[in-house]
């Protein structure tokens, strides 16, 4: 799986909730986390949507 472009879909997913792309609110360490998470969820669910999987996280990056 191409790691740019999961990356780029997790920003612009948080998009949808901050208004700055500059001020999100993660590091990059939490960005690689979110990554890593996404990719654990796609292996133990392979026909799970990849965009719905990356909404999943985030939201719950933000409401954990």
């Amino acid at each position: 799986m191409d790691k740019k472009l999961v990356i780029k879909m997790i920003k612009n997913c948080f998009k949808q909730y901050y208004t700055e792309a500059d001020s999100l609110p993660m590091s990059g360490k939490e960005l690689e986390e979110l990554y890593h998470r996404v990719l654990e969820m796609i292996t133990e669910e392979p026909e799970a949507n990849l965009y719905e999987v990356i909404n999943d996280t985030v939201y719950e990056f933000l409401t954990g």
